[in-house]
């Protein structure tokens, strides 16, 4: 949709005519109606380059490239092809503009559609409706057949134009300085809530877009990148967007396998509790310590109770990097399992709450379940005070970076699908090795794949063996400058 464009600009009174006069001669938002607009489209489109512009970089962030899209309200593809997807399919209004599209763009697929009824039998990875869904002449059949294009794992992204702008889009129409459109339905927040409960979408993520639609030099860089991100501002931004899922599992949870990996460095005296005490979770579990480097013979206790349960699918391997972060990568990629999960070795977190981490991601609960330790009492040794304090701020940080609640990001326990993971590993350069622990890697990319996160509480224990590896001071800092890194790269994106 064009917003603002250039009152000077060549051709302006004769597009604002041709606009005018079809809304008199054909239905409103009709084919029809979208076929005799196409020039003006097509011109206003080149007028609002910086908007449009803005809602590309945005998407470019939010879909990975080399996954399918369905791009409702495709326009001539221009959206569609800067994503590059493995596979691309875009729908319009018109049949004109789709002719524009298909030429443009010939490794892509174009079809003219209503978005109240689109008749496709594939399912895609992402469907993206960019202010469109107010053309539908039903709301709730568009999205009911944006469910029937979904998968359980597939994300809904929903632009719609904040009805606060409602009088200024209007008057901009009136002044010339964008293209005359026939009306559609203006949206709130909370109906768009209701329609996507109403049709079995959950909300994953809720964004803010754009304060100034068009270029001025320096001045729409700071508001939309910066000030439009701010707690009230936010609220008078023109573009909301919605991050949502279909409810459900992914597959059938009496068949998916998981895999435990527990990184154990001088925790010989955990190993065998650790087997001995994590409860057996789907067909075919296997448990995989990733050993690194021990002082205390943990890596020769790893295999002793390999040997002494040969009936536990148990495997050892020795880490070949330093650091947690590297021993959960290095325990993933061995791993078979469909679910992958992370036990400590310091079994503060029970191994005998693991199942319920199993159960939320395979009833569909949650696309990523993580751990977290604040909601419990503790035991008196558990968790240091500054330890504490740091872990809440973390909390309020990262919530407001990631656009989803999150009481404890350092909780080690996390679990997430394989396939998943595979994603996460396939979009690290965006973020780069910068993680030496592991969870701001896993939770950052779960975040930026748009993965619903759910946190379970956990009774958190002290230490029956060892002592804690973790230095507060120097890794508090690492985890302070991991945390702005992601404020640039997730919140502000560059």
């Amino acid at each position: 949709m064009a917003l603002f464009g250039n009152a000077k600009a060549s051709g302006l009174i004769k597009e604002s005519t041709i606009s005018m006069s079809a809304q008199q001669s054909y239905p409103s938002n009709s084919p029809e109606y979208f076929d005799a607009v196409t020039e003006s489209r097509v011109n206003w489109r080149k007028k609002n380059a910086y908007y449009h512009g803005c809602i590309r970089k945005y998407l470019q962030f939010v879909v990975p490239q080399g996954v399918s899209v369905l791009d409702v309200g495709c326009f001539a593809g221009e959206q569609l092809a800067s994503l590059k997807p493995a596979r691309g399919v875009g729908i319009d209004f018109g049949k004109k503009i789709i002719e524009v599209a298909r030429k443009k763009f010939p490794s892509l697929e174009f079809h003219a559609r209503e978005v109240d009824n689109i008749d496709l039998v594939e399912k895609f990875d992402y469907v993206v409706v960019n202010n469109t869904i107010g053309y539908a002449n039903d709301l709730q059949s568009a999205f009911a057949s944006l469910k029937k294009v979904c998968r359980p794992d597939s994300k809904l992204v929903l632009f719609y134009h904040n009805n606060l702008w409602r009088p200024f889009l209007k008057l901009a129409e009136l002044m010339g300085l964008r293209m005359k459109w026939s009306s559609q339905h203006w949206i709130a927040s909370k109906d768009i809530v209701n329609l996507l409960d109403l049709n079995d979408f959950e909300i994953i993520a809720q964004n803010e877009q754009i304060l100034i639609p068009f270029y001025i030099p320096l001045i729409s860089t700071l508001f939309n990148r910066y000030i439009v991100h701010l707690p009230l501002i936010k609220h008078l931004a023109l573009n909301h967007v919605f991050v949502a899922k279909p409810r459900g599992p992914r597959r059938d949870p009496a068949r998916v396998k998981c895999s435990v990996v527990i990184p154990c460095r001088n925790e010989k005296g955990n190993i065998e509790p650790a087997v001995l005490r994590t409860p057996e979770m789907g067909p075919d579990m296997e448990i995989i310590f990733v050993e690194g480097h021990s002082s205390d013979g943990t890596l020769q206790e790893c295999y002793r109770v390999q040997e002494a349960y040969k009936g536990k699918d148990i495997k050892v391997l020795v880490q070949k990097g330093k650091g947690k972060g590297d021993a959960v990568r290095e325990g993933f990629d061995a791993a078979t399992g469909d679910v992958l999960m992370i036990l400590d070795a310091d079994l503060t977190t029970p191994p005998e709450d693991m199942p319920k981490f199993f159960n939320a991601i395979v009833e569909g609960k949650g696309e990523f379940i993580n751990g977290t330790r604040l909601v419990y009492k503790m035991e008196d040794e558990a968790m240091r005070f500054l330890n504490m304090i740091a872990n809440k701020l973390f909390s309020i940080v990262l919530t407001y970076l990631l656009g989803q609640y999150l009481k404890d990001t350092l909780c080690g326990t996390k679990v997430l699908w394989k396939e998943d993971y595979q994603k996460i590993v396939a979009g690290r350069r965006y973020f780069g090795d910068f993680d030496p622990f592991g969870d701001f890697d896993l939770l950052f990319g779960a975040a930026k794949l748009n993965l619903k996160i759910v946190e379970i509480p956990v009774q958190y224990k002290a230490r029956t063996y060892g002592s804690t590896q973790i230095s507060r001071f120097r890794h508090g800092w690492l985890l302070i400058q991991m945390t702005f890194f992601a404020m640039r790269k997730i919140k502000f994106i560059e």
